[in-house]
This record gives structure tokens, C-alpha cells and sequence, in this order.
């Protein structure tokens, strides 16, 4: 597991799997584009969702929870980084955010 940045978001193939792990209330400032929300108190029920062949990178709002959750994705077998910065981040440099899928 390692903290990567927007860049390393942004330049990521498309075989990437991008999970927020924050919880339902703070979705409303947006995502990231074909990010998958599961929340950090569920990743462990919801890890079989998750493709152990393709790369995880977890996002939070700040990068706390998102790191925690890539710590325990690499300790189940997933290639898991962490986004540095999280959410705030992302929207400080003005990258595009998308609104939650209903």
C-alpha cells in the first residue's frame, strides 16, 4: 500500500477500481468518476465485490479512513493504494467530480 497523489489518479489505467469510502452524508460535494462507494464500516462485508486482479484505490475526505482501508485490502491480497489529501484535495485542485449514483 502507498499514498498517491491526484496525478497518480488521474494517470491510472482504466482497469483501475476507485472505492469511496466515505459515508452516504458526505457524497453530496461529488465523486470521482466511476468510483464505487463503499463506506469504510463496510469494506470487510463488501471486499467479494472487490476484483483482487485489478488495482484498488481507496479515497476518503482527507485520507485517513482511505488509508486504513487500503491497509487492510493489501493484508486480504489486493493491490491497494490510498489517495493523499482525499476528497478535499481533489476539489482544491479543481478536478472534476461527478454526483453520486441514486
Amino acid at each position: 500500500m502507498q499514498e498517491i497523489n491526484t496525478a497518480d489518479v488521474l494517470a491510472a489505467d482504466s482497469n483501475v477500481q476507485i472505492i469511496d469510502v466515505r459515508e452516504s452524508a458526505e457524497l453530496a460535494t461529488g465523486m470521482i468518476e466511476n468510483a464505487v462507494h463503499i463506506p469504510s464500516g463496510s469494506v470487510l462485508d463488501r471486499a467479494g465485490e472487490l476484483d483482487k486482479s485489478r488495482r484498488v484505490i481507496a479515497v476518503c475526505h482527507g485520507g485517513g479512513r482511505s488509508g486504513r482501508v487500503a491497509a487492510i485490502l493489501t493484508e486480504l491480497g489486493f493491490n491497494a493504494d490510498t489517495l493523499g489529501g482525499g476528497m478535499s484535495g481533489w476539489e482544491a485542485e479543481g478536478l472534476p467530480m461527478v454526483s453520486p449514483a441514486q
